[in-house]
């Protein structure tokens, strides 16, 4: 699991900073997550490949977490895309992008697949084989969701020296790895947990944008490997946090020490400050893994 920053800094674009937008690359999937301002040319610059993307995720409708998306759209017609693009967002998010693209007279050549999100409650929006995506509820001044993203549990490994000891058929192997025991000829089964190995654990990917510190994200929170978190002030601005509903660096470090999650990035820094190593100084005084992101910033898991 591999996570791109493309953008991470809060309302507007400068010459040297982007607004919120990142891929993440998850069991052959590259979902992007939301698409401020400049997402595709931050594309290009980090190499990442357009037609890859077949899922976008929108947390929310301030511009500088969809201001993108129109132009990303149009662009992906321009290069002849073929393929379906699904769009996850608050609901308005088809409205918005159908009157651009008919005013514009520039409808796609591909299908545009729209789910719009209403739910006050977590809710399973995407789900395939390996992967499932669940909104997490935010407290914005706007209907606002983050996502968590979960690699499905995989199967059991083989283990290759208790399948020879037994004498096991080949023909069985598929079925360990399911889980399943194993009847032999003499009527004696074998259980799974002798013939097997647990899988990898599966990964999961918290992604938390624009909120204010909300203590209900716990639960939804526990124990994942790496949680993005919205840190737009430091204490010193608390107050200016809890007027636009935005997080301070410290309420961030306390929501992951809380959720016992294993890695916290802070971003969506307001652009009032000159540095951002003060959020990481202050972060780590409630909790010790905290990383800063950056535009063009890579994290795996």
């Amino acid at each position: 699991m591999k996570l791109h920053i493309l953008g991470c800094y809060a309302a507007t674009p400068r010459a040297l900073t982007n607004p919120t937008s990142q891929v993440l690359e998850i069991r052959n999937h590259l979902f992007l997550i939301d698409c401020g301002e400049g997402t595709q040319v931050q594309l290009r610059k980090n190499k990442i490949k357009f037609s890859r993307i077949e899922h976008i995720f929108i947390s929310h409708l301030h511009g500088d977490h969809f201001f993108g998306l129109p132009g990303l759209i149009s662009t992906f017609r321009l290069l002849g895309r073929e393929k379906d693009l699904h769009i996850y967002g608050p609901e308005g998010i088809q409205q918005v992008i159908t009157l651009i693209l008919r005013l514009g007279n520039s409808w796609t050549n591909y299908k545009l697949i729209f789910h719009e999100l209403t739910s006050k409650k977590s809710e399973i929006i995407f789900e395939d084989t390996k992967v499932r995506v669940k909104t997490i509820p935010l407290d914005h001044r706007i209907y606002t969701n983050g996502f968590l993203f979960s690699e499905l549990p995989g199967e059991r490994k083989l283990n290759v020296l208790a399948t020879a000891k037994y004498k096991i058929d080949k023909a069985y192997f598929r079925t360990i790895k399911q889980g399943k025991d194993i009847k032999q000829n003499d009527g004696s089964v074998i259980a799974n947990s002798e013939l097997s190995l647990d899988p990898i654990p599966p990964k999961h990917y918290a992604y938390c944008s624009d909120t204010g510190f909300n203590r209900k994200l716990i639960p939804l929170l526990k124990d994942v490997n790496l949680l993005y978190h919205e840190a737009t002030f430091l204490e010193s601005e608390a107050h200016l946090a809890k007027k636009t509903k935005h997080t301070t660096a410290m309420q961030a470090a306390t929501i992951a020490k809380e959720a016992n999650v294993l890695r916290l990035i802070l971003g969506h820094f307001s652009t009032r400050y000159k540095s951002i190593l003060p959020f990481k100084e202050e972060a780590i005084t409630v909790f010790n893994n905290v990383d800063l992101a950056d535009d063009g910033k890579t994290f795996e898991i």
